[in-house]
């Protein structure tokens, strides 16, 4: 009996992954501000990640497109649907979106956590795509796991155990 060998993939700030590969894990790491957008099309087993850093490019170009949540849901449908995928079929899943500034009196200056997640479910509902689950909010990093194979996710929050989302 052979186990197969998973493939990391880390989606760095800003970046966007999309993959058909059965031994991928597309993987944002220590998510705290920042949203995952994990979407999956399980007909066509095509999987995307992005890690969205800010809520709006503000006409900004050059930029990843995955670093803002009005032009990263745009990139990862095309680049999905260029794999195989269609929009209807995708399970969306996300994660993120904390409030990482615990400075006295900050809470209401720093909000981008809560800003990002705004904008995300905004772009998602504009393009027609469903968030099935969530995991944001509070004030705890997370790590967020989208294995190709069988479009499973994973949230591990800083200081608890892996849970499925």
């Amino acid at each position: 009996m052979t186990t197969t060998q998973l493939n990391a993939i880390v989606v760095g700030m800003g970046e966007l992954q999309v993959s058909k590969d059965p031994q991928a894990v597309l993987t944002c790491l220590g998510l705290g501000s920042c949203i995952g957008f994990s979407s999956y099309d399980p007909v066509a087993k095509v999987a995307g990640l992005v890690h969205i850093v800010l809520p709006d490019s503000a006409g900004k170009t050059g930029a990843l497109p995955g670093k803002f949540a009005d032009t990263a849901l745009p990139a990862l449908i095309g680049d999905m649907e260029r794999l195989g995928a269609e929009k209807r079929r995708m399970l969306v899943r996300i994660t993120g979106g904390a409030q990482m500034s615990l400075i006295a009196g900050s809470a209401g200056i720093f909000k981008t956590g809560e800003r990002n997640l705004e904008a995300t479910k905004i772009a998602a509902t504009e393009h027609g795509l469903r968030i099935a689950a969530a995991d944001v909010g509070g004030h705890s990093g997370r790590t967020l796991r989208l294995y190709v194979e069988t479009g499973k996710v994973t949230v591990t929050t800083a200081g608890t155990e892996t849970k499925d989302l």
